[in-house]
């Protein structure tokens, strides 16, 4: 499994989904203009990003199960 290039391709779309929801989070910590101006999009961002990832991780399931 490590030597798959389809792990990697979805542990670095896992690590991009971690990357944006902690900017999302900073943001509303912080609160302020950026977080009014960016939160909605930035979580937007993030489902589309979840769901990328999601469809990746069962693609590499679905590929890696029938060997």
């Amino acid at each position: 499994m490590a030597n798959d290039p389809l792990f990697f391709v979805a542990a670095a779309a896992v690590l991009v989904v971690l990357v944006i929801l902690m900017v999302g989070i900073g943001g509303f910590a912080r609160g302020g203009a950026f977080n009014r101006k960016n939160a909605n999009r930035i979580m937007r961002y993030r489902i589309g990003a979840q769901l990328i990832a999601v469809i990746i991780i069962l693609l590499f399931v679905w590929l890696r199960g029938e060997s």
